[in-house]
């Protein structure tokens, strides 16, 4: 039966499996012409707060220098400015991110061969434990496609690449995409495939498993309307071909944290998430100039955010009558 009245929309749909829940008719609709939720700096939750982590190595010499004279008055404010997510990566996934900025970093001066995440300091938990994480996530979500972008890799010499990209073989195996032109729902699920990769170093070359690193559009703003003006500037000249993504995200500097002494990165965030998403939901994705693809954010289980993105692929819809079961 179909109803001429009923609207559902797609933000109503369960979000721990949006993807097999989707329309057939946008099953043969090209992943990167799709609106996708992601998660920027993912791996933030886990950030070592004993302070046995140093302050990663991409920070100013001048904080570098104030934590390790100045740790107990200065690790806080780092802490509360480097977390951009709260939630672990299963809850994340239950709540429909499919797309993971990860940013991967051996530590100074360790001896193992461990990678970790790093934003501001280093993780507690290594990369391998999260990707099995997500293997066993995907696992019990066998239509779900997830997008895991490696990237801004800090001190990993050839041989470490090396290792990182043989466990990601090992631990996701037959699960990897490896690169095609045009991936949709429908090839992935007829294969059998979950898991797109994105790897931003030369080594992707010589692996049909790692994809070229996908572009993130990123505003360095700290105001949503001044992060809104640039990214409307970008969309006129025409969105990259192949994935791409939007990232939401506000970037705090110097001046901001000074002058909000109390304030953290979710107080920032949160507070101008409706203006952000008020803009999200005015965006369409497709093949279109002006259109958008993967849209990342900060607490994206925090808000409405992931459910406002899933639902702009309405608009790829002809039809406006749903089935009912």
């Amino acid at each position: 039966m179909t109803s001429e009245v009923s609207q559902v929309s797609l933000s109503e749909l369960p979000m721990e499996n949006w993807m097999a829940h989707l329309p057939s008719a946008l099953w043969d609709t090209p992943l990167c012409y799709m609106a996708i939720p992601g998660s920027h700096n993912a791996i933030t939750y886990c950030l070592d707060k004993n302070d046995r982590s140093p302050v990663d190595l991409t920070q100013p010499d001048m904080l570098q220098k104030l934590d390790k004279y100045m740790k107990p008055i200065i690790r806080p404010f780092v802490y509360k400015w480097a977390i951009a997510q709260e939630s672990s990566i299963r809850e994340q996934l239950d709540s429909g991110v499919r797309y993971c900025d990860l940013r991967i970093a051996h530590r100074p001066n360790d001896r193992s061969n461990d990678l970790y995440f790093y934003h501001g300091v280093y993780t507690t938990i290594t990369v391998e434990m999260i990707l099995k994480e997500i293997r066993e996530w995907l696992d019990v979500h066998p239509k779900e496609v997830v997008i895991l972008s490696f990237s801004h890799f800090l001190g990993l010499n050839q041989e470490l690449h090396t290792l990182l990209v043989s466990t990601i073989k090992s631990v996701f195996d037959s699960k990897l995409c490896p690169k095609m032109e045009c991936v949709t729902l429908r090839k992935l699920w007829s294969q059998g495939h979950q898991v797109i990769v994105s790897y931003e170093h030369h080594i992707a070359n010589c692996h049909r498993e790692l994809w070229f690193h996908i572009p993130y559009w990123w505003a360095n703003k700290c105001k949503a309307e001044a992060l809104i003006e640039e990214f409307e500037r970008r969309k006129q000249n025409g969105r990259p071909g192949g994935f791409f993504v939007t990232g939401i995200n506000l970037t705090e500097d110097l001046k901001y944290i000074c002058s909000h002494p109390t304030e953290s990165l979710k107080d920032m965030v949160m507070s101008t998430y409706p203006t952000l998403l008020s803009w999200v939901k005015q965006q369409k994705p497709g093949s279109n100039a002006g259109s958008l693809n993967i849209i990342a954010g900060d607490f994206v289980t925090e808000s409405r955010f992931i459910p406002t993105v899933i639902a702009l692929n309405e608009n790829l819809l002809n039809r406006t009558i749903i089935p009912e079961p």
